[in-house]
């Protein structure tokens, strides 16, 4: 973890000198912002509208709060519903060769980024990256999507949206409670009362929040796509190395530990991290099993790991929270027919 991180969620003694160095320039963040939201809230910057709902699952922090399984749980859903959902994303660490970009079979993880790259390999649903929300839109609309997911997005206000759906991480929560550099928001906590639904990915949800925990699924060897349950898994091999490029590595380490997997040792990156054959070959012992996650994986198909795995995970939530969800879809759709 850097060390600005654990200046932000862990009281690191370095927080007596970073904090007041940077705290003016979370002043000045939430002066610009401020104002920012300001115009496009009182139609001084206009802003775009599509004409199927959009629904925003996004956070007020930086880093990982689980918002993936999210997007990927709820398209699942709408598909049920017999909807035809389409998922748009900035494409944070991609560099397409033009914008919008829609994926497709032939794509490849460094020009959408990995969380793009990773929900269209799972659910095979049309995504768009772009900075331009409005082109993706207009793309995926072209596709024939009649419902859009936008994978984070809360503070683009230039987009208009249906439904905000706010991730918290429930057992880091928002760190020190400061504002960008000096903490790790990029909104304050009082944001969250103006959203449809707030989400508690683990821990203990708060008065309000929608509790969400994400199940282990299976392990996948990242070459041959060969996949083994939790228990055979175990069986099969006695202790593992673990790897994670994520918000918050400890969680996926932590995760396999609850299910069982001995680690011999495990190794954090920053989020989105771009990996390089060194990254593995510092680990001690190996020959050992490599387990990483889903959206690492993405980014390590050409290392030749063959004795690498990724665990699979799906969001799990209440029922009510999916019939809330679909109602106000629902009114969504009914307000938008009687207006045309």
């Amino acid at each position: 973890m850097r060390l600005i991180e654990r200046v932000w969620f862990e009281k690191h003694p370095a927080r007596f000198v970073l904090v007041p160095l940077l705290f003016p320039l979370s002043v000045l963040f939430y002066v610009i912002t401020s104002v920012r939201k300001y115009a496009y809230k009182t139609g001084l910057v206009s802003h775009f509208r599509a004409n199927v709902p959009v629904i925003i699952v996004g956070n007020i922090g930086v880093g990982g709060n689980g918002k993936t399984p999210i997007v990927l749980w709820l398209v699942e859903l709408l598909r049920k519903r017999g909807f035809k959902p389409g998922v748009i994303s900035r494409g944070y660490g991609g560099k397409a060769p033009y914008y919008p970009y829609l994926l497709d079979d032939n794509s490849q993880v460094q020009f959408s980024g990995d969380e793009p790259f990773l929900i269209f390999q799972r659910t095979k649903v049309p995504v768009c990256v772009g900075a331009n929300r409005q082109q993706s839109i207009e793309k995926l609309q072209a596709s024939g999507c009649d419902i859009i997911i936008a994978d984070d997005g809360m503070q683009h206000y230039k987009l208009g949206r249906d439904i905000e759906i706010a991730v918290v991480d429930g057992k880091r929560r928002f760190g020190n409670g400061l504002l960008l550099p000096a903490g790790p928001l990029r909104e304050l906590p009082k944001r969250l009362a103006t959203t449809d639904f707030v989400i508690c990915n683990s821990g203990e949800s708060h008065i309000n929040e929608v509790p969400m925990s994400l199940a282990p699924g299976y392990f996948v060897n990242l070459m041959t796509n060969e996949k083994l349950s939790i228990k055979a898994f175990n069986e099969k091999y006695q202790t593992v190395n673990a790897i994670a490029g994520i918000g918050a590595p400890k969680r996926f380490f932590d995760t396999l530990t609850s299910i069982g997997v001995q680690i011999n040792e495990s190794k954090g990156f920053v989020d989105h991290h771009q990996f390089q054959a060194e990254d593995f070959s510092q680990l001690p012992e190996p020959q050992l099993p490599l387990l990483m996650t889903e959206k690492d994986a993405v980014k390590c198909k050409d290392f030749n790991l063959a004795h690498a795995w990724y665990l699979t995970v799906d969001a799990k939530l209440p029922d009510s929270f999916s019939q809330s969800l679909l109602e106000q879809i629902a009114q969504i759709n009914t307000h938008s027919s009687d207006i045309l």
